[in-house]
């Protein structure tokens, strides 16, 4: 039998549909504070909420989705979602006041938790089961330099050109990967009557996947330290007059990840997620604590390599450890239990910070996070890390494979 190849047509086409889809998200999401701000004379803390209740809708639709899309079927999710990505995305162009906002970015998040979720299963298909953890990491490789790029472009194109051109460009980017979807072949999985009178049923068992619970509370904290930088990064570059370096601090974030990715991936495969994970905690939080030290363009811009070592390359091994612990007809509702909790992470961290922010500086809501980040690494060694090291012992490798 003919060994499938990990670069085939359908792993190459989701993932770059799973980029452009990431790419918009974290582009709005590192601008959409300041819009409020600026033009809706919005305090920091609804700011903050401008961010945050875009994760409210995803993860409403990850919920329902990361259960039922085999119901649904993952074509007609993908494009459903598609569709209503489309629609929100049109609809920022008409935003004349805060509660107009939240209602946009609340449907907006919606549609982006339908499109993630189906790409994120459906990329489970396309990959050689003897090449998941490296597979995985090229594919989660999209979503880190989305995280990467994204708030990069998004603080570059506001500084040369206005919101309403940013909308446009968004809009033509999820054109692009409609056009995409025609040409992706899916998979689907056949569920027997019995199957899916289960999925139709109502039970915690349907929403989230047990076996990745550890995982995902650790991501949850994980997006929570990471969302002060992606939410105010930008303020905080301003006010320490570092502008220009803070714009270049994403673009490092993702050379770092870019240039990494393919190495942690053979270290997952070859080692176990320990050696991977691990330097994870510890390189957000050098990134966090160097943020709250900066004064310098050098040292913003070192945090940025520490960061992408850090948030970059948890967020696709994470998704490893998911898949590597559920079987096949659970990888929907484990991808997205992991994402919910992380973009959970992202979207209360905004808010939480931002009413922090009264009684703290930015650089303490720094040191704050960089402390929620060394708190990861111990959960993770109290909670998983040491059963891991014992599984990889007692398991044969060739039971692994």
């Amino acid at each position: 039998m003919e060994q499938k190849s990990l670069w085939n047509k359908d792993f190459l086409l989701d993932t770059g549909i799973n980029f452009v889809v990431y790419l918009i998200y974290y582009l709005l999401m590192v601008i959409i504070a300041v819009v409020a701000k600026d033009q809706l004379n919005a305090s920091l803390s609804e700011a903050g909420l401008a961010s945050g209740i875009f994760i409210v809708g995803t993860l409403l639709a990850r919920l329902q989705f990361g259960k039922a899309i085999e119901l649904y079927t993952r074509r007609r999710t993908l494009y459903g979602g598609i569709l209503f990505y489309l629609i929100t995305t049109l609809l920022y162009f008409y935003i004349p006041n805060l509660t107009v906002m939240y209602i946009i970015r609340l449907l907006n998040g919606l549609a982006y938790g339908i499109v993630s979720t189906a790409t994120n299963t459906i990329i489970s298909a396309c990959i050689p089961a003897d090449k998941r953890g490296e597979g995985i990491n090229y594919y989660g490789l999209s979503t880190s330099l989305a995280a990467a790029i994204g708030p990069f472009l998004g603080m570059f194109l506001m500084l040369i050109t206005d919101f309403r051109f940013i909308i446009g460009l968004c809009t033509v980017l999820v054109i692009a990967c409609a056009v995409g979807c025609v040409f992706l072949h899916v998979d689907e999985i056949e569920l027997s009557e019995e199957e899916r009178a289960y999925m139709k049923a109502i039970s915690v068992d349907n929403y989230v996947e047990r076996r990745v619970m550890t995982i995902s509370f650790i991501g949850f904290l994980m997006g929570f330290a990471y969302s002060s930088v992606l939410t105010f990064l930008a303020s905080y570059a301003r006010e320490i007059h570092l502008v220009q370096a803070g714009t270049f601090f994403f673009v490092v974030y993702a050379v770092v990840i870019t240039v990494t990715r393919p190495l942690t991936g053979i270290i997952f495969d070859r080692k176990g997620e320990n050696y991977v994970l691990y330097p994870c905690y510890l390189c957000l939080a050098a990134g966090l604590f160097l943020l709250y030290a900066t004064g310098t363009a050098w040292q913003l811009l070192l945090a940025g390599v520490f960061v992408g070592l850090g948030y970059g390359t948890f967020m696709s091994n994470g998704q490893a450890v998911c898949i590597k612990l559920t079987p096949s007809h659970r990888v929907s509702v484990a991808l997205s239990t992991y994402f919910v909790a992380l973009d959970l992470g992202l979207g209360v961290g905004p808010y939480v910070l931002g009413m922090l922010h009264r009684m703290l500086t930015f650089p303490q809501l720094y040191a704050v996070a960089g402390v929620i980040a060394i708190v990861c690494f111990f959960l993770y060694y109290g909670l998983y890390g040491r059963r891991s090291v014992k599984a990889v012992r007692v398991v044969p490798a060739t039971a692994q494979k």
